[in-house]
């Protein structure tokens, strides 16, 4: 039994699976079940039941659970205090955030990041909010950059930033001579969304419910990319409301139009 076996154990309880603990640890599945194997025939119980082709958690593997969690962060802060003793710490900084701000923003600040803290090892893992939270969550990264609300209180939250949303059209479209919609008029219109986990997508959703239009865009449709997105809408195939950020480029060279809604401005934190 090593400390290996131990962290797996805790990551396939959190995650509830064996092959999202595998991803997770950048391994095979099969390497995953040796080693809750080896940790089972260790303590001479299952720690597992695997009937049905379910994975539960047995009543020996509960117990173990807070242990395991003792002993590796125990064994990970000793690690660290007796490299800095020696003088070996290298120090390294594990980021997750979400699609926008992983694809948008975080590469030019990570890079300035890294300049100034040359010996830092930064890794960035860019997923929706709630899979960054989970990450977050499970101690598979150390801080998360997402968007909109975090409702989990045990997060310490801070706000790192003003985002506006606006709404882009492509320069075909019949608003083109027009200065300000009125928010009814999206009614009217394709509305182009992010999948329905997305941060952007919720906070979009929550104030178009609070203005009374959500209910009646009937045509829509879902794609799971920013990217894709902004290229649906200059095709022609409708109408975004996107972080402005991530249209910045798109507005400069013309190919996207922004419209303003009167008396209504979105923004997120």
């Amino acid at each position: 039994m090593n400390i290996d076996n131990l962290r797996v154990f805790c990551l396939v309880v959190d995650e509830g699976s064996i092959s999202q603990a595998a991803r997770l640890s950048y391994v095979s599945q099969p390497a995953v079940t040796r080693q809750i194997r080896q940790l089972e025939n260790f303590y001479g119980t299952l720690l597992f039941d695997r009937t049905e082709g379910k994975l539960t958690v047995t009543e020996t593997g509960k117990m173990l659970y807070p242990f395991a969690k003792a002993i590796i962060e125990d064994f990970d802060r000793s690690k660290e205090i007796i490299l800095q003793a020696t003088g070996e710490y290298n120090s390294s900084l594990r980021v997750g955030a979400s699609l926008t701000i992983g694809e948008f923003l975080l590469p030019s600040l990570l890079g300035r990041f890294k300049k100034q803290t040359p010996d830092i090892k930064i890794t960035l893992t860019i997923r929706n909010t709630p899979g960054i939270l989970e990450d977050l969550t499970n101690d598979v990264i150390d801080i998360a950059m997402v968007e909109g609300i975090v409702e989990d209180k045990s997060f310490n939250v801070e706000k790192f930033a003003d985002d506006e949303l606006i709404l882009v059209y492509p320069s075909d479209h019949h608003w083109k001579d027009r200065s300000e919609i009125n928010i009814e008029e999206l009614a009217n219109e394709r509305m182009i969304w992010r999948e329905s986990l997305s941060g952007t997508r919720l906070v979009v959703e929550n104030a178009l419910k609070e203005y009374g239009v959500l209910e009646k865009i009937e045509s829509y449709m879902e794609i799971g990319s920013t990217q894709a997105i902004k290229s649906a809408v200059e095709a022609g195939l409708g109408i975004s409301i996107l972080p402005r950020l991530t249209v910045a480029r798109e507005l400069e060279q013309g190919v996207l139009q922004e419209m303003r809604i009167k008396d209504v401005h979105i923004k997120r934190s």
